[in-house]
């Protein structure tokens, strides 16, 4: 894979397919954002693109020691701005939004990483986040350097019923420890590497948000039904909601 370098200058890209699938994602407001996150040391490189989705691009870079990083770019000329309010009104950590579309990808930005931050710190599985500023993300990178871990439904995993009750366990912590709803888990967004890795954070919620029973009756409902089909024994959902949430409700 060819190597994107950002410096005092331009944003160079020596691959056109590369450029073709940037287009709409680095605009030269976001250059400027990456090239600061450079000047700090944040990384000193950045590879291609390793995946792409709907609101985002995702590339593989490297710090200043070589280890690799993930950079998520955040489109902000064609995100679901919509889809992206009905899960920030709502949410009391993020009450004053500016206006403007911008603005609100920037807040959607800040929200992943402080999901990740708060994930990470109460034990969940998670790409460690490592500096977010305006529409980039900078996290761990999960996989081989250069190669993404793929995803669940790409590579179920081998041990389907060690792997349900994990995930049912992150499920609990993101919960009981850091107050937070994933709102859209699924077996699209849990990576398979030495276990499951949770991903795509950055519409989960808070327990008080207005949805949250919603959001998390649907998480459950989504990797029951998937690990249903490899044979194992699940609890119907109202039965993991309650387990999930009977202790914290008592101390509410």
């Amino acid at each position: 894979m060819e190597q994107t370098r950002i410096d005092s200058h331009k944003f160079r890209l020596k691959r056109s397919e590369d450029l073709k699938t940037i287009e709409g994602v680095i605009d030269q407001d976001t250059r400027l954002t990456l090239r600061n996150l450079m000047n700090r040391n944040t990384f000193r490189v950045i590879h291609g693109v390793v995946a792409t989705g709907k609101e985002s691009n995702v590339y593989w870079a490297e710090d200043t020691d070589g280890q690799s990083l993930a950079v998520k770019v955040y489109r902000t000329s064609t995100a679901d701005f919509r889809r992206m309010r009905e899960y920030v009104i709502g949410d009391p950590r993020f009450k004053r939004i500016k206006g403007g579309t911008r603005s609100l990808v920037f807040t959607w930005a800040e929200k992943e990483f402080k999901n990740l931050k708060i994930a990470f710190e109460v034990g969940v599985r998670v790409p460690k986040p490592i500096a977010v500023e305006k529409n980039a993300l900078v996290m761990e990178f999960i996989g081989e350097p250069g190669i993404p871990a793929p995803r669940m439904k790409e590579s179920p995993p081998s041990n389907p019923s060690t792997t349900f009750k994990t995930i049912l366990r992150y499920v609990k912590l993101l919960y009981s420890k850091g107050e937070i709803v994933h709102a859209d888990l699924s077996e699209y967004n849990i990576l398979m590497w030495k276990g499951p890795v949770i991903i795509d954070v950055s519409q989960a919620v808070h327990i008080s948000h207005p949805l949250s029973k919603e959001y998390l009756e649907r998480d459950l409902h989504n990797i029951s039904k998937y690990f249903s089909s490899f044979g194992v024994s699940t609890k119907n959902v109202k039965e993991m909601y309650q387990d999930i949430t009977r202790k914290k409700n008592k101390s509410l």
